[in-house]
């Protein structure tokens, strides 16, 4: 049966999310979550359903990538076919042509194929990124800080602390409106770090792919101006502890290697780190070419 690339639109973006959370296991590498899905949401459901692609076999997703960005393609597959070589040759030939907007990055399972090929095709390693994981089998340690469950009389807090964690973030009140409508925040929860004078400090957002299976952390920030006094460390042993209640079997996240200093506050609050990933990036002649065909523009 011939594979079929296709885009959702918003009325199969629940098949999407179906899918997403049955690959969810543990054992298996961090890879593409529902929740990734969820936070994308803040844009609105129609630009979460162009950012989505699908590879279809016999009426049966296979394979879902994110647009995450004019310059990254988040992909991952079902656990089953990570070694397919139909779907890994017809995945390749999409993400080196125009099939997903020609990124200039590819991210996808350890395990798959498609990284094999996209090799031997002269996509070199790109960017290294750190996973980390928390078992959640037994209860969680208290935070020592007052956390608050974010809801919309708070959601000025919740903003202004992502503002002011992320240079260059544009999540605003209404980012929050539009993530928090989309089906997939029934599964979610935004947390707050306040300190002694009530101030919020820290924010975090923890996303649930249902009982008995990885939960993610997207995303988690310290206000700026409140670094370097453990709020980094609270706020993730308190996302730990939200995603154990929403029965999670594990807290997983990843973050570029070379912010050390996210690496070591995650390790503080129970996480083990799991081996580096890198990022498939496209050849430099074809990266260059593609940028001589093609106007490209930044969300």
């Amino acid at each position: 049966m011939a594979i079929v690339v296709g885009e959702p639109g918003v009325d199969g973006l629940g098949a999407v999310v179906d899918a997403l959370r049955e690959w969810q296991h543990e054992g298996t590498p961090v890879q593409l979550h529902p929740g990734d899905l969820g936070w994308f949401w803040r844009f609105g459901p129609g630009a979460t359903a162009a950012a989505v692609r699908t590879w279809s076999r016999d009426g049966r997703v296979v394979a879902v990538g994110l647009l995450d960005g004019p310059g990254l393609v988040r992909l991952t597959t079902a656990p089953d076919v990570q070694r397919d070589e139909e779907l890994a040759r017809r995945l390749a030939e999409d993400l080196t042509g125009q099939g997903c907007g020609v990124p200039e990055a590819v991210e996808a399972p350890r395990n798959a194929l498609v990284r094999d090929l996209l090799a031997l095709e002269g996509w070199t390693a790109a960017e290294p990124w750190t996973p980390l994981r928390r078992d959640l089998a037994e209860p969680v340690e208290d935070p020592g800080v007052r956390i608050e469950v974010v809801g919309p009389e708070r959601v000025a807090e919740r903003t202004a602390v992502q503002r002011a964690s992320f240079d260059g973030s544009t999540f605003t009140d209404a980012s929050w409106r539009a993530m928090a409508a989309g089906p997939l925040y029934a599964d979610a929860r935004c947390l707050i770090a306040l300190d002694e004078r009530g101030d919020a400090v820290a924010a975090v957002t923890v996303w649930s792919a249902g009982p008995g299976r990885p939960g993610l952390l997207e995303p988690m920030g310290v206000h700026r101006d409140h670094r370097g006094r453990g709020h980094g460390r609270a706020i993730t042993v308190a996302a730990a502890a939200a995603l154990r209640e929403l029965g999670s079997s594990s807290a997983v996240v990843c973050t570029p290697s070379a912010n050390a200093g996210a690496v070591a506050t995650y390790r503080s609050a129970g996480f083990e780190r799991l081996p580096e990933l890198r990022d498939r990036g496209r050849p430099p002649e074809r990266s260059a070419q593609d940028r001589s065909d093609r106007s490209r523009t930044k969300r």
